[in-house]
């Protein structure tokens, strides 16, 4: 059974069609009292309700996609340094993947944390170094 409003009927009222005589507890039904007719059914609401809950949840919040995005951006800087960390143990450090790490350094800075700025300052320090050493010093 399906349930399309909790409303309550206002067509129904308290006295009924049968009625009470004097004292002697003798019930008559349609005693001259007309019985009462039944409300009309309320119209089925609209389901916007439904659409805007649904429309809510489809919609990421800003936050949620900036942590997202950092952790995408860390994950690569991550990949990155464990590439040239490889490359310095063999003896061979390219200059793409140092220009690649300048960059994302860069791309990370948009957060302002204190601590992560100090980690990231030593990574660039040591990547302007790598890159001094082909001759090449970034601005």
């Amino acid at each position: 059974m399906r349930i399309d409003s909790t409303a309550r009927s206002s067509g129904v009222t308290s006295r009924s069609g049968v009625s009470r005589l004097g004292g002697n507890g003798g019930f008559f039904i349609g005693d001259g009292a007309a019985a009462p007719q039944a409300g009309a059914a309320a119209p089925i609401a609209q389901t916007t309700g439904i659409d805007a809950l649904l429309a809510l949840q489809a919609a990421e919040d800003p936050l949620v996609q900036r942590r997202r995005k950092a952790v995408r951006r860390g994950n690569a800087l991550l990949d990155t340094l464990e590439t040239i960390k490889a490359d310095l143990l063999l003896g061979r450090v390219s200059e793409g993947r140092l220009n690649q790490l300048m960059v994302q350094i860069g791309q990370m800075r948009e957060r302002g944390l204190a601590e992560l700025d100090g980690v990231l300052d030593d990574i660039e320090l040591r990547a302007r170094v790598e890159l001094a050493k082909f001759g090449r010093y970034p601005t």
